[in-house]
């Protein structure tokens, strides 16, 4: 979640808007943007599907494994937060590209150490792990460099479109390519896919707003000021995201479903399925109905223009918690599979009214640093969820766990809408500035 995370104006009284005059699938600038992210998102997903196909073929083992997607996750923090200054520092494109095919590099020494050598692929996965998070902010940034603001709702609605289209079609197809190459191949198309992440995107058209202006002539030029460190121009980008109280409110929530919800859901799922169910089909048809109902949450937000889009978003987010409500209770098992349909809908219509808002609201030649932010808590704090659901259910239960993390997805989105500026995610309704 992880996997796995935006509006116009509107008048009168209306849910929706106007659509975009031209339709940004028609922009080749941002379709060449668009198919390096999904390529990148592809990768991503792919790379610990392979691996554990490789425990299956009993090319690795499953303590190895634990340790090759640590060392992932440990790459993708240490990375993220200087991927943001980088993608402020210098061009966004240049960052995407060096980041991409740092990982393009991984996927071939990962399918060298496959089987030989531990420490080897244990040093290709942090890397891996590396370029994934240095891209991460890069990528939104560069978004908004692309696409012109009335039209950024409805292209974080593709891109998240693409996501969980990918999600929902990957493991058939990686399932099919495994009858005929082994995970070794598998892992040398994941390094292709990032090589189209790297390659694909283009510059874009105008420079960013920071640097359209020159600096005024003058007789004597003046000495350009030394460069900030990388740790103050980090520090920089966390008081810029402090000038927002929405995006403070906003991620103490994204953060605590990530790490609360969807942790307890990751791990009382299978268990509900086998125990109560007797069965696997529920914890499939489950997963997937979740990325069914994201892939319609994208698609109304690509149009949806809320007047309080802060408010819709968070509600949104909140919808999770019936997830871990529906697996408490003795239901049948189509109301698992709905509560994971809304939880799917819910999220998208937080994640890309919350990409827009943080890209129209956040200074340009911050808003890496603070996208950066934003995957570094809500990505960060899932791995350490994950780790202390399984105890916490092997002393106090699943139900005792489930409802207390269920509270916690519709409390704190709740507690988060009553802070200032969160109605709206920004500025109220009206004439924004890029």
């Amino acid at each position: 979640m992880a996997t796995t995370p935006l509006h116009g104006t509107t008048t009168g009284t209306a849910e929706t808007g106007p659509p975009p005059a031209r339709s940004v699938l028609r922009d080749t600038a941002f379709l060449r943007l668009w198919a390096g992210t999904t390529a990148s998102g592809l990768a991503t997903w792919a790379l610990p599907f392979v691996l554990g196909l490789a425990v299956l073929h009993r090319e690795l083992g499953a303590a190895a494994l634990g340790l090759v997607l640590a060392a992932r996750t440990a790459g993708f923090l240490a990375a993220v937060a200087v991927g943001g200054v980088l993608a402020d520092r210098h061009s966004r494109r240049a960052v995407v590209l060096w980041s991409a095919l740092a990982a393009a590099v991984a996927a071939p020494l990962l399918a060298l150490g496959l089987g030989r050598s531990l420490i080897l692929m244990t040093l290709a996965a942090a890397l891996a792990g590396a370029g994934q998070g240095a891209c991460r902010p890069a990528f939104q940034a560069l978004t908004a460099e692309t696409v012109a603001a009335d039209r950024r709702q409805q292209a974080n609605a593709a891109m998240t479109m693409a996501v969980r289209t990918s999600t929902l079609a990957g493991p058939t197809l990686t399932a099919l390519l495994a009858a005929f190459v082994d995970a070794g191949t598998l892992l040398l198309g994941i390094g292709l896919l990032w090589l189209v992440a790297a390659l694909l995107p283009g510059r874009p058209a105008a420079p960013r707003p920071a640097e359209a202006s020159p600096a005024p002539a003058g007789p004597v030029a003046p000495a350009p000021a030394p460069r900030a460190s990388l740790r103050a121009e980090f520090v920089d980008g966390i008081r810029e995201a402090r000038r927002h109280p929405w995006f403070l409110a906003g991620l103490g929530a994204l953060t605590a479903v990530i790490a609360l919800g969807y942790s307890a859901t990751g791990v009382a799922l299978p268990l509900v399925s086998r125990d109560r169910y007797g069965t696997e089909w529920v914890l499939a048809a489950a997963m997937t109905a979740y990325t069914v109902g994201a892939l319609g949450g994208a698609l109304v937000t690509a149009r949806r223009r809320p007047r309080s889009e802060g408010w819709s978003a968070l509600a949104g987010l909140a919808l999770y918690g019936f997830a871990p409500l529906s697996l408490m209770l003795p239901v049948h098992p189509a109301v698992v599979i709905a509560a994971y349909v809304v939880a799917g809908i819910g999220i998208e219509l937080f994640n890309v009214p919350w990409f827009t808002a943080t890209q129209r609201e956040v200074a340009p030649d911050k808003l890496a640093r603070v996208s950066s932010l934003d995957f570094l808590l809500s990505y960060g704090l899932a791995p350490l969820g994950l780790a202390l659901m399984a105890p916490a259910i092997g002393v106090f239960g699943v139900t005792p766990v489930l409802a207390v993390c269920a509270g916690a997805c519709f409390l704190v989105p709740a507690a988060a809408a009553l802070v200032p500026t969160a109605r709206h995610f920004g500025r109220a309704p009206g004439p924004r500035a890029d």
